[in-house]
């Protein structure tokens, strides 16, 4: 039992001596009351002091707060010792430390009975100077310690700090675990017998700290604590968090700090005073940043420079206004980030798509509890959301919610995986017309009537009562289970039959696939273990050692699903509540590459899968606020580039796009391949640059897996492959009818002359002239050719001037020499002065050629024009010219890239 406080403490203190300052108001402080411990243990709160209350005692606890400070010096040093030990001994205060005059005043005034208690420092072996603690020094040097109250406490072993400007009045306190502080700090000078405790070989306290020391380590703590505040302050109005708020200025020093240069982005945070603008972003024309307060503006000439890459831009007309003193909000420093309305170049905003894929191999229990919180779910819906609804166990049955006089549903197989083209078939959207043989069939834009889409996808004010049949008749998978295996459960097919449906009638807009999961895939693509019960499901030692044979596979094939997820815009949700794993591993691949949710509960039933399916659909403040088809953009300065990114999200491959020239790649393409030709034994050139062209359009290119038609390319690289189909028939390439001699010639020129050079050699130019128009550029096409016309072509080793058949006639019977025809004179005389011209400014002097149609030297012509119509053609163009070769057109060299890049 702990020994009651000595009765000589419980008087109060006696009043203050002579010796003492006249009052405590002289050094700008209020005096405080001593608390007394009234009846029944109850504790009585000093008055505020510095503007903090005081702590409460702990029970126990002295009568009175002893103040430790300068004034202990007037105890004797081994007076002060005794008591000091006896006290630890006799009982555990609560003690407060007050630094300053005050401390001095007070420490006087309780000279003959106060004495640190346990916990406090522990008085110094020599007598402190009293005039270090003189109101003016004090003043100058600890001016800023009179904010911090502190409080020591040998039981709970750790510092108490009160900012008065950082804390709230509600917490008051701001502690700090004592772990963070030197290990010997919190340690009590006196052992349990109240006897010192001593070093190896010493006699100091191992406890023993010294007032300045405590101070320096507040201060210390005080300053991170105000940088964390810094970095919180920013990441609430950017949302974002870097490791390293300053980037390495060399690449040692990006090496050599470790942790990566990085930063964490909360794309979606709530910002409560986030500008909205209501007017569309204005973007730098060459790298499309967005104007933003890091610009340089010239508010006179009315234009800004780009930040990133230094573009000069001019402002629009509805920021004519702008100056020093009239600021968009964009440019305002603390609005770092803004958002902007939907505006024409954005589109319309189309209403969310909700699809449920539900499994029913489960108990009827389970089953119960899932179809209460679908019930629900399905009441907080936004009344212009589309719903579908998908059930698979041993099949896929897909229901068709737009028949409401019965219970109608399409029925998959859970054995294979399902296609678009088998989607469009068998459930009748090309119902009374035929369905097209080529071309993207995707939405109404494309052949897809608003009517056969809407039997599957309703909206959910007009699907409420037949959505709530079907959920409510759901049972449990009918197929029998023998009680030595598992269900029948078909999970990857199921969410194929979901993406190539929402592929098919919603392709682009933010559609959701909300998979309700009770077990593990057993059947068909994707499944993770066997249906026998024998075999155990894959643990973290079967894929160190390989053992699982079932991981790989259904890895690659949901990475093929987030593929064609991340294509359509749509994102996959998991809800797992299962005892026994259901293959959240296999699936985590196209859960984070489309920014999907996954919750993990034991039960359908658990508040966990409960309210947080709830906090999905709820429109209240603590509501998720999902977003849908978000892109994530990021612009980088010329020294910043992009490794990667690690989170919910994929990759666009656009980073590398952003920055392509083709017209370079094109010159590059042909050097290299003219190297490889002299360079290396058995090369085909024409097979590796095809070979080349299919990998870059099959990384690059945007499509769906297997279908042809479906294939497209970014406008920074849609010449790229007309560029490589003219490569493989220039003179670098096919040296037929060339000697060695004009080969050589022709390679040393294309690496010596610069990109605008060498992309005329690859792919020459073409003018047209007419009467119709002045002259324009014109296909490198078989079809250019007209009777009437007038065609330049610049192939930069030959000029030539090629006349249409009535030109050539017209110009024969010198109509350009007669009066009246002097348009026709200044038609014939202007393709030679643009000839002469070119042939003016070049090294070496390109040849001129002047030919007609049908004529023996239009080879020069018909050698590099597209033979889209050749003698085998059934159709040629009328007034055209028909090309005798054997070499593919275009058309079918982009067919068969097309075929063949989408096979990944």
């Amino acid at each position: 039992p702990r020994p009651s406080p000595p009765t000589r403490r419980s008087s109060p203190p006696a009043p203050p001596t002579a010796a003492a300052p006249q009052s405590a108001a002289e050094h700008g402080e209020v005096a405080g009351q001593v608390p007394r411990r009234g009846a029944g243990g109850e504790e009585r709160r000093l008055e505020p002091v510095h503007g903090v209350e005081h702590l409460e005692h702990r029970d126990g606890g002295a009568d009175g707060a002893v103040d430790v400070g300068p004034g202990r010096g007037e105890l004797g040093p081994r007076r002060a010792d005794r008591a000091h030990r006896g006290l630890q001994r006799r009982q555990r205060p609560l003690d407060l430390l007050e630094a300053g005059p005050r401390a001095h005043q007070r420490g006087v005034q309780r000279a003959a009975c106060d004495a640190p208690p346990r916990g406090s420092p522990p008085p110094g072996r020599r007598r402190p100077d009293p005039s270090r603690w003189s109101g003016g020094k004090w003043e100058e040097e600890r001016k800023r310690e009179r904010d911090l109250l502190l409080a020591w406490t040998d039981t709970s072993a750790e510092i108490r700090i009160v900012y008065k400007d950082l804390a709230s009045q509600d917490s008051g306190l701001l502690p700090i675990a004592s772990r963070a502080l030197p290990r010997r700090l919190d340690a009590s000078p006196l052992d349990s017998g109240g006897r010192r405790r001593r070093r190896k070989g010493g006699t100091e306290s191992a406890g023993q700290i010294s007032f300045g020391q405590l101070v320096s380590l507040v201060e210390l703590y005080e300053a991170v604590i105000l940088k964390m505040t810094e970095f919180l302050e920013l990441e609430a109005q950017d949302g974002v968090r870097m490791p390293w708020n300053v980037i390495p200025g060399t690449k040692q020093e990006a090496t050599s700090s470790v942790i990566p240069v990085s930063a964490i982005y909360t794309p979606l945070k709530s910002i409560p005073e986030i500008p909205v603008l209501p007017y569309a972003p204005l973007r730098c024309r060459m790298c499309r940043s967005i104007l933003n307060p890091f610009s340089i503006v010239d508010y006179v000439a009315k234009i800004w420079v780009c930040p990133f890459c230094f573009q000069r831009n001019q402002f629009p007309q509805h920021y004519s206004s702008i100056s020093e003193n009239n600021l968009p909000a964009e440019l305002f420093p603390q609005y770092t980030t803004v958002e902007y309305l939907s505006s024409a170049e954005t589109g319309p905003a189309a209403p969310p798509v909700f699809i449920f894929v539900v499994d029913t191999c489960m108990i009827e229990e389970e089953i119960g509890y899932l179809k209460s919180a679908l019930a629900q779910a399905v009441e907080l819906l936004p009344d212009n959301s589309l719903v579908g609804f998908i059930t698979f166990g041993t099949y896929v049955q897909v229901h068709e919610l737009g028949f409401g006089l019965l219970p109608k549903s399409y029925v998959f197989k859970g054995t294979k995986e399902v296609t678009k083209e088998q989607i469009l078939e068998q459930m009748c959207f090309f119902t009374g017309k035929k369905m097209p043989t080529t071309g993207v069939i995707a939405g109404t834009r494309d052949g897809l009537s608003s009517e056969s889409i809407s039997r599957f996808l309703l909206p959910a004010s007009e699907c409420e009562f037949v959505l709530n049949s079907v959920i409510e008749e759901m049972q449990k998978d009918p197929w029998p289970v023998p009680a030595d295996q598992r269900a029948s459960r078909c999970t990857g097919a199921a969410l194929s039959v979901a993406a190539n449906l929402l592929g098919v009638c919603v392709p682009g807009s933010g559609a959701r696939i909300m998979a309700f999961i009770g077990g593990p895939s057993t059947e068909g693509p994707g499944s993770i273990v066997s249906k026998s019960l024998s075999e155990p499901i894959r643990s973290h030692k079967d894929l160190d050692k390989d053992s699982a044979p079932l991981y790989d596979k259904a890895v690659k094939f949901y990475d093929q699903i987030a593929k064609q997820l991340v294509h359509q815009g749509h994102v996959l949700d998991v809800f797992a509540c299962a005892v026994d794993q259901v293959g959240v591993a296999e699936m985590k691949v196209a859960i984070e590459k489309t920014g999907g949710i996954v919750v993990l509960a034991e039960s359908f039933g658990h508040s966990v899968f409960k309210d947080s399916l709830l906090r999905i659909f709820q429109s209240a403040d603590d509501s998720l606020g999902l977003s849908f088809n978000g892109i994530l953009e990021i612009n980088c300065s010329k020294d910043v580039k992009i490794q990667g990114i690690i989170g919910p999200c994929t990759s666009l491959e656009k980073e590398l796009i952003a920055g392509f020239d083709q017209e370079a790649a094109a010159a590059v393409m042909a050097r290299l391949v003219s190297f490889k030709m002299e360079s290396e034994d058995d090369f085909d050139p024409v097979r590796w640059l095809d070979r080349s062209l299919i990998r870059v359009c099959s990384k690059f290119g945007e499509y769906q897996k297997e279908t042809p038609s479906s294939f497209s390319l970014s406008p920074r690289l849609s010449i790229f492959p007309q560029f490589m189909f003219n490569l493989r028939r220039s003179q670098f390439v096919q040296v037929f009818n060339n000697s060695p001699d004009e080969t050589a010639y022709f390679r040393m020129m294309l690496d010596r002359e610069n990109v605008a050079n060498a992309v005329v050699m690859i792919q020459p130019s073409l003018i047209s002239y007419s009467f119709q128009s002045g002259p324009e550029p014109a296909l490198l096409d078989a079809t250019a050719i007209a009777s009437d016309k007038i065609l330049l072509l610049d192939s930069y080793f030959t000029v030539v001037i090629f006349h249409g058949i009535t030109i050539a006639q017209w110009r024969n019977a010198r109509y350009q020499d007669q009066e009246g025809h002097e348009a026709f004179a200044q038609l014939l005389k202007a393709p030679h002065e643009e000839a002469n011209a070119i042939i003016k400014e070049r090294f070496p002097v390109p040849r001129l050629v002047v030919c007609d149609q049908y004529g023996s030297q239009a080879r020069f012509l018909l050698a590099k024009l597209n033979p889209s119509v050749s003698y085998n053609s059934g159709n040629p163009s009328p007034g055209g010219d028909v090309i005798f070769t054997d070499d593919v057109s275009f058309e079918v060299f982009m067919d068969h890239l097309q075929r063949l890049a989408v096979q990944g």
